[in-house]
């Protein structure tokens, strides 16, 4: 995917350093886990895209005709140092817990998005001309969404239903595709 079309579905998150670990070195990690495991655990916290009233929901709806959503990722400065590495994770609510696959490590994290890809990315895409896609705020800009300390949101590319001027334009450096189950709940 090189460019959004209209109602194309993403989630959108910034990153940066994260448990202590630069982001070059969380993309060389999560890369081998790729290769080695198939997937890996892109971890993440905050309610905003929690996996059960979110991220699974928003993704079984828009992927019902066939529809792949993608993980794209803007570049940040940050300073997250939590640490405490997942040793389980839940992918139906919390009713089960299964241990994190072999070789995958998600460190400082309530929850992760499974991807089965992790690839360099260069789009930059105004926020004005994007929707929150599910929850209480659907229809939303992403202008007005991703503000203070939103910073990850389910969207749908809209700009048939924000015209005018291209506010807020993100640089997106990152991009991962989602596998099922696509997120959980780590513990």
């Amino acid at each position: 995917m090189t460019m959004l079309k209209q109602g194309d579905p993403f989630l959108y998150m910034k990153v940066g350093v994260h448990a202590n670990e630069s982001l070059q070195d969380i993309i060389l990690r999560k890369r081998a886990e790729i290769a080695a495991a198939g997937v890996s655990f892109w971890g993440y916290g905050g309610n905003s895209c929690h996996p059960f009233t979110a991220v699974q929901p928003f993704v079984k709806q828009v992927s019902a005709n066939g529809t792949k959503v993608m993980l794209l990722m803007e570049e940040i400065s940050s300073h997250h140092y939590a640490a405490g590495k997942a040793k389980e994770f839940s992918a139906d609510g919390g009713n089960t817990y299964q241990p994190v696959p072999k070789g995958v490590n998600v460190i400082g994290s309530r929850f992760a998005l499974i991807v089965n890809s992790l690839d360099d990315f260069d789009l930059s895409v105004p926020l004005s001309k994007t929707s929150v896609g599910i929850g209480r705020m659907v229809g939303t800009r992403g202008d007005q969404y991703i503000r203070g300390r939103v910073d990850k949101a389910c969207l749908v590319y809209d700009p048939a239903a924000h015209p005018g001027p291209d506010d807020r334009v993100v640089k997106l450096s990152l991009a991962a595709q989602l596998a099922q189950p696509y997120a959980v709940v780590l513990r």
